[in-house]
C-alpha cells in the first residue's frame, strides 16, 4: 500500500481521475467490513475512506449516521476497528483513509492516536469537524508519524480561506460539493466547477469532491470538470447494508465497477 500522495501522483501521471469509496467500519459487523475492504480494492477504488462510527456525526447524512448507530449498538468500538485495518491493510493496494471525527483523537492524545493508527497501515486522516485554525498541531504530528491529513473545503468558503486550506492540507483538498451534511442527492452542486477552477488558481494539489455523489453520472461530471478524484460514500453505504452481507458485497463490487468505468471514459 502506497501513500495518499504517491497514489495521486501515479493516477496524475496516468491522467486518471481517482475513484474513493467510503463504508461505515462496523456495518453489519467488522467481519463483513474487512470483506468489503478487499472486495472495493478489487473492483476498481484507488483509494478507500474507511468511516469510524461516531455517537455524534455531524457532517453525516440519515444513511451513513444510521450505519454508525447500527455499528455501535453491535459493539463496534475504535480499537476493534483498527485490530481490524491492522490485518486487512497489508493485503490491500488501495490506501486507506480514516474518517474520524476529533473527539476521539482528543480522548486519546493527538499523537498516541496517530501513532496508532499509523501501526495499523492507514494512511490518510479526514476529521471534518476540525477547522482550519485548530489544525496546525494535528497536521505537523500526523506529518510525523507518515499520516496526511486532508482538509475540507467548503462550497461558502471565501477565496482567501481556500488558499489557506489548499496551502495546508495533506494528501489531496476535499472539496465538499454541497452545503449541509453527506448523502445522496439529484445533481451535483452547481459551485463545483467554479470551485475547481479557483482552487487550481492557487493550487497544484490533487483535488476531491465528494459529499452527494451518488450516480456514475455525477462522478463522471466532476471528472469532466478537472477533479482527481470522486469520493462516493452514502450510495456505497446504502447497497451494502441491505439484504445478507454477500448480496451487499456483491451489490457494492457492481457499483464500484461502474463508477470507475465512468471516472476511466473518455
Amino acid at each position: 500500500m502506497t501513500s495518499v500522495s504517491d497514489c495521486f501522483t501515479d493516477l496524475r501521471d496516468r491522467g486518471l481521475c481517482a475513484l474513493i469509496p467510503f463504508i461505515t467500519a462496523g456495518d453489519p459487523d467488522l467481519e463483513t467490513t474487512a470483506a468489503a475492504l478487499h472486495v472495493l480494492d478489487q473492483s476498481g477504488a484507488d483509494l478507500i475512506e474507511l468511516g469510524v462510527p461516531y455517537s455524534d456525526p455531524l457532517a453525516d447524512g440519515p444513511v451513513i449516521q444510521a450505519a454508525a448507530t447500527r455499528a455501535l449498538q453491535r459493539g463496534t468500538r475504535f480499537e476493534q476497528v483498527l485490530e481490524m485495518v491492522q490485518t486487512v491493510s497489508p493485503q490491500l493496494r488501495s490506501p486507506l483513509i480514516l474518517f474520524t471525527y476529533y473527539n476521539p483523537i482528543f480522548h486519546r492524545g493527538i499523537r498516541p492516536f496517530l501513532q496508532q493508527v499509523a501501526k495499523a497501515g492507514v494512511k490518510g486522516l479526514v476529521v471534518p469537524d476540525l477547522p482550519l485554525e485548530e489544525a496546525d498541531t494535528v497536521l505537523q504530528q500526523a506529518a510525523d508519524a507518515g499520516v496526511e491529513l486532508t482538509l475540507l473545503v467548503a462550497p461558502t468558503s471565501p477565496p482567501a480561506r481556500i488558499a489557506a486550506i489548499a496551502r495546508s492540507s495533506q494528501g489531496f483538498i476535499y472539496l465538499v460539493s454541497a452545503t449541509g451534511v453527506t448523502g445522496m442527492r439529484a445533481k451535483v452542486g452547481a459551485r463545483v466547477q467554479e470551485l475547481l477552477y479557483e482552487l487550481r488558481s492557487v493550487t497544484d494539489k490533487p483535488i476531491g469532491v465528494g459529499f452527494g455523489i451518488s450516480q456514475t453520472e455525477q462522478a463522471q461530471q466532476v471528472m469532466e470538470w478537472g477533479a482527481d478524484a470522486a469520493i462516493v460514500g452514502s450510495a456505497f453505504v446504502k447497497r451494502l447494508s441491505e439484504g445478507t452481507p454477500k448480496q451487499g458485497l456483491d451489490s457494492i463490487s457492481s457499483f464500484c465497477r461502474s463508477l470507475k468505468a465512468a471516472v476511466t471514459s473518455d
